[in-house]
């Protein structure tokens, strides 16, 4: 299930992404990026609706993931 980001309190979302570019295996290319250049590329991701925050009820987890990829 997407869950809107608008709809999640700042310091949950700003949390959320900060999680989510700390995850090992997130790669950003050949230059190294700093944790606030990461969070404020995955923000704007979200804004222009190219990413999304989904939902597991199965597993109860949340992800960030390209809209793309998600498959309801």
């Amino acid at each position: 299930m997407i869950i809107p980001w608008q709809d999640i309190p700042p310091e949950t979302l700003e949390n959320l992404i900060e999680a989510f570019v700390l995850r090992e295996g997130t790669d950003y290319g050949e230059s190294e990026r700093s944790l606030e250049q990461k969070v404020d590329d995955v923000k704007r991701q979200l804004q222009r609706g190219e990413a999304v925050v989904v939902w597991s009820e199965l597993h109860e987890t949340v992800n960030i993931m390209p809209r793309s990829q998600f498959h309801e």
